[in-house]
């Protein structure tokens, strides 16, 4: 998968083609990102990978405008230069969010893709070709997606020598690995490693809230967990109930009958390999004195009882298994929080109690707070670093 299409070319020839002038929120590629939004918006192609709706939907005109003219202030905004992104190979859409926001605040970007990447990686470089077709030249003379082995340590030597900032996606064994790689002295990382996310849920809330909203919030959470095997970073694993233990017992139980619901109503399943793997997990946990009870439901749905809530499992144990605990206040959760937990979504609390438990963890831990269903919905504000912001440099003029 390369973009544009073109022959292989040595790393030198590429960064030689990774040249043009562009400004930020520059028009050319907001028209490109836009044409390439509506695309991906096509009937035939949101229902086949839902995903790809999210994302066309992140590029609407109005969206990318708002997001220019978030960065206007007393200071002249210009690109930062030629941009590396290095995106994982488990979740296939991550590395247009951070490009396209590199792309429209004016930078020259090389996206280095994974040769392992899936399907939903292939459609969307085939839908960047068709929008191409009708952009300016400059898109194709400043933006390239490429495709190499891990192995070809040469290539991503010389494109972090190049670079003015490198972005790295993975786990923390990835960034470490990359980080061998010396940039420029001006240059600096942008580094996104491993990161675990639970949710949190008011019982009584739950058990009053009509029939309808709990189907909504159920059909939420599998969207959260189940798309990329609940593999991103963002997909809950924990699910933490907060309130008596009676309500607590109660608002679980009807919450997994009505998960369980929504993954056999959309024929979510699972392969032989990830049923084994998730069986060997939860079993695990048991074996270790972390969790009182396993049950499943399928191989589609696994659900674990922590003896404690300290016990919150932060590593990836299987598509479709989430550990529960009860919580009896929010607050608890300060003590509960490492500076691995990324996204918290919730059901049942108001603005200003997740307010305050955000300035309670003091920074020791999660970077969003939003409601079940949320949890993939990216911003430009990720992992608590605003991107347009460190895509850009300031220049001072005093007159």
């Amino acid at each position: 998968m390369r973009f544009p299409r073109e022959e292989r070319v040595p790393v030198e020839m590429l960064l030689g083609q990774v040249r043009g002038g562009l400004e930020v929120g520059d028009e050319r590629v907001r028209d490109f990102l836009a044409a390439f939004g509506r695309r991906l918006l096509r009937p035939t192609l949101a229902r086949r990978y839902p995903e790809l709706g999210s994302l066309g939907f992140f590029l609407r005109p109005s969206e990318l405008a708002r997001t220019v003219e978030g960065m206007a202030g007393e200071h002249v905004r210009v690109p930062r230069g030629l941009i590396f992104h290095i995106p994982p190979a488990n979740v296939d859409t991550v590395f247009i969010y951070s490009w396209a926001l590199s792309a429209l605040m004016g930078n020259r970007n090389v996206v280095r893709l994974s040769p392992r990447s899936g399907a939903v990686a292939e459609v969307i470089v085939e839908t960047l070709h068709e929008a191409l077709r009708e952009a300016d030249p400059v898109v194709g003379e400043t933006q390239r997606i490429v495709s190499y082995d891990r192995e070809a340590e040469a290539v991503t030597a010389a494109l972090s020598a190049a670079c003015d900032l490198r972005v790295v996606w993975g786990g923390d064994r990835t960034v470490q690995d990359v980080r061998r790689h010396p940039v420029p002295p001006h240059a600096r990382d942008l580094a996104f490693p491993d990161r675990s996310s639970f949710a949190v849920i008011r019982a009584a809330a739950w058990l009053c809230a009509p029939r309808a909203a709990r189907v909504t919030v159920a059909e939420g959470f599998v969207n959260d967990t189940y798309w990329f095997d609940q593999a991103a970073c963002s997909s809950p694993r924990t699910v933490f109930w907060v309130g008596a233990e009676a309500d607590c017992d109660a608002a679980r139980a009807d919450f997994v009958d009505h998960v369980s619901q929504v993954v056999t109503a959309r024929g979510w399943g699972v392969d032989a390999a990830m049923a084994v793997e998730k069986r060997v997990s939860t079993y695990g946990l048991a074996a270790e004195g972390v969790a009182e009870s396993v049950e499943f439901r399928g191989n589609a749905l696994a659900n674990v009882t922590l003896a404690a809530a300290t016990e919150a499992p932060r590593r990836w144990l299987g598509a479709g298994t989430f550990a529960h605990a009860r919580l009896g206040s929010p607050a608890e959760l300060a003590g509960l929080v490492e500076r691995r937990d990324q996204t918290m979504t919730h059901f049942g609390f108001g603005r200003t109690e997740l307010e305050e438990l955000a300035r309670a963890l003091t920074g020791r831990g999660v970077d969003r707070m939003v409601p079940v269903g949320s949890a993939l919905s990216f911003h430009r504000v990720w992992d608590g670093v605003d991107l347009p912001v460190e895509f850009t440099r300031l220049v001072t003029v005093i007159r």
